[in-house]
């Protein structure tokens, strides 16, 4: 929490999130996946589901400099973005309850996965904001910014 004093000595206090995406560790992952594409799994409520199609990428966002998107959560002028693919439609009740929009706040999303890292396979736990989705008869895209990850 940050707090600020006004010139007439009232507090105000701001919540400040900052991303603990460890830099180092996204960018092994995003070139694993570009030679050799990883096996994800998306957790939620206690279910996993398969994420096929897995792209990450470090893309602008639509603001001009580091900012407090509609008070709600700290947006940078870039994110890594996460975009995949999952099969079971049974997911759709259970996305509603993690995007900004229906709530008053991101729920994140727990993404796992296995990298190679210093010669060893390595569990990695990705957490993620889904920014939107998009349902096809089959298939539901997700587009997803990538919050936090860290070895198991």
């Amino acid at each position: 929490m940050l707090c600020i004093f006004t010139k007439d000595s009232k507090e105000l206090q701001i919540l400040y999130f900052s991303m603990t995406v460890d830099l180092d560790l996204l960018e092994i992952l995003m070139k694993t996946n570009q030679l050799d594409s990883c096996k994800y799994t998306l957790h939620l409520n206690e279910k996993k589901h398969v994420l096929d199609d897995v792209s990450i990428v470090n893309s602008p966002t639509p603001v001009n400099s580091p900012t407090t998107r509609g008070g709600v959560y700290f947006s940078d002028k870039f994110a890594y973005k996460l975009k995949g693919i999952i099969h079971d439609l049974s997911i759709i009740p259970l996305l509603t309850k993690t995007m900004l929009g229906p709530n008053t706040e991101f729920g994140e999303i727990k993404i796992t996965t296995q990298i190679e890292y210093n010669n060893q396979k390595r569990n990695l736990t990705l957490y993620a904001n889904l920014t939107n989705s998009v349902q096809g008869p089959s298939k539901i895209e997700l587009n997803m910014i990538i919050i936090n990850l860290q070895f198991d």
